[in-house]
């Protein structure tokens, strides 16, 4: 591959008594610095990230708009803001310190799974989004997904959608599968290629399903983008409450990206995911 190489969602977290997380929260996130995120990088060549603001610290963006600017032009920012109560002053300063889009978490806490219809939701953060020129980007299970075809097609911004669109146990040829690829299949549509272990029985895989990367890029190859989804997350099972600390799954980096890489298997589109689309997605 040529050219500077992009890791586009990791989280990064800080030290647990600075900075404060969501009594809502379903466990307690330990810190993840940026340090540790380039050092685990830099061997794949990878040195500019797209930051995604974490569910447990709500609509606080302070940790990420701080790395953001430590990362100068190697970052860029997913923020979580509450459309109602977010000045356009404040949007437009997430701009200047690199923020992109704006996320719409309907999977990550208990109360986001309960939702089953994001039209209201997505309408109040595209109607801002538009105004700065940034993209939706959406977390939430396939059936979600499929059901809001209609108003993502419609979406007036790019839509971002996570981790493969946590398509669950469905194959591409099923017919949430095809519902989802006819969705990915939109010119508004964008798709991360992030998490494989989200999205599969192993919780601890480094490897995407071949049959859906496969899919996936047949319909929308200059709209993916590759991410590792660092520090990964304990899965939900394992999620007790708001005060029970648990480690982060410890997968390698390294292995993500090398797995990845392999798994596409052709060069021009690795160039495409992992350097040329989220250049434009990004700005960068």
């Amino acid at each position: 591959m040529n050219g500077v190489r992009y890791d586009c969602h990791v989280h990064v977290v800080g030290p647990i008594g600075c900075y404060p997380q969501l009594p809502t929260r379903t466990y307690l996130a330990g810190e993840a610095p940026l340090d540790n995120l380039r050092r685990l990088a830099a061997p794949r060549g990878i040195t500019r990230f797209v930051v995604v603001q974490p569910s447990f610290y709500g609509a606080d963006n302070t940790v990420t708009l701080e790395i953001l600017d430590r990362l100068g032009s190697d970052g860029r920012g997913v923020a979580v803001i509450d459309p109602k109560a977010t000045a356009h002053p404040t949007v437009a300063e997430f701009c200047r310190r690199g923020v992109r889009g704006l996320r719409l978490n309907l999977y990550s806490t208990a109360a986001g799974r309960d939702v089953k219809r994001i039209d209201d939701a997505f309408t109040a953060q595209a109607a801002i989004a538009g105004t700065m020129g940034w993209h939706v980007e959406v977390i939430a299970m396939s059936e979600v997904l499929v059901g809001a075809a209609d108003v993502l097609t419609r979406s007036p911004v790019p839509v971002v959608i996570d981790h493969y669109g946590l398509h669950g146990d469905a194959s591409p040829q099923s017919e949430r599968g095809r519902r989802l690829i006819d969705l990915f299949a939109l010119p508004n549509i964008w798709i991360k290629l992030s998490a494989a272990y989200r999205v599969s029985p192993n919780t601890m895989e480094t490897r995407p399903d071949r049959e859906w990367l496969a899919a996936i890029l047949k319909v929308a190859p200059g709209r993916c983008v590759w991410g590792s989804d660092w520090p990964h997350a304990p899965p939900h099972a394992l999620h007790a409450d708001a005060n029970t600390a648990l480690p982060y799954r410890a997968l390698s980096y390294e292995s993500l990206v090398d797995h990845f890489v392999a798994a596409i298997g052709d060069a021009s589109l690795a160039q495409a995911v992992m350097v040329d689309n989220p250049a434009r997605l990004y700005e960068f």
